[in-house]
């Protein structure tokens, strides 16, 4: 067992080492795996997507602390869920929504109120990594959380026909998955129709072309090329099949 540590933190800031000290305090000796600490900042409804494409590649077992949490220190809860064998530790605010629809074998447990000392802005560090850390020890259920029908937060489960993610290398994920998809199909997007490549040699240099990534979400990309610097693309655009 591992824990997957998912966050919109930064992968320079000082909160993901913060957050692996704590985790390295309560279960010492697990490995812990930056899975990525740069989701699209405060963008729970990408994330979301992001997060399912993720963990769809992650082995059963392991143990997921994810974090993008724009709603920190208010009302919300904190929750962990199981999905499809997996657990899920983090906010109540729609980031596991895209997991909870797509899985049958699913069961959630409500956080309990926090205790006294827990910063209102690092519920990652002070309620999050504590509850991960327990689960992967075994200690889990415990006196901590009560379990709940479903999450009170449930954003919609289907594909989002909008960027979720940009690599370094400039490649716009989308959160469209790419089973069954014909070739010939074009992508609208920023005005432009762009057309399918298998892989990237077979795309034209400087064209961008939308593909099945290793995720098995479609992503636009241009061979040896930056598509978000060319294109202007940016997180949240839409796209959508040309008819």
């Amino acid at each position: 067992m591992a824990l997957m540590l998912f966050s919109d933190f930064g992968a320079t800031d000082l909160y993901v080492g913060q957050v692996e000290a704590v985790l390295d305090r309560y279960a010492p000796g697990v490995r812990v795996i930056n899975l990525l600490n740069e989701a699209p900042a405060f963008d729970v409804k990408a994330s979301a997507h992001l997060l399912a494409a993720l963990a769809s590649r992650v082995p059963r077992g392991h143990v997921f602390i994810a974090v993008v949490d724009p709603g920190v220190g208010t009302r919300r809860s904190g929750l962990v869920a199981r999905i499809d064998g997996r657990t899920f530790v983090g906010p109540d605010n729609g980031l596991f929504s895209v997991l909870w629809h797509r899985s049958a074998m699913r069961s959630v447990w409500r956080i309990a109120d926090h205790p006294q000392g827990v910063s209102v802005s690092f519920h990652g560090r002070d309620v999050f990594a504590p509850m991960a850390a327990a689960v992967a020890s075994g200690e889990f259920p415990n006196e901590n959380v009560k379990q709940i029908p479903a999450p009170e937060v449930l954003l919609p489960g289907e594909d989002l026909a909008e960027i979720i993610y940009l690599d370094h290398y400039g490649n716009a994920f989308t959160g469209l998955r790419g089973q069954d998809l014909p070739e010939a199909r074009e992508l609208c997007l920023v005005g432009m129709r762009i057309p399918h490549a298998r892989v990237f040699g077979d795309a034209p240099p400087g064209k961008a072309f939308w593909y099945v990534n290793s995720l098995g979400l479609v992503e636009v990309a241009m061979p040896a090329a930056n598509a978000a610097t060319t294109l202007g693309l940016r997180v949240g655009q839409s796209v959508q099949w040309a008819a």
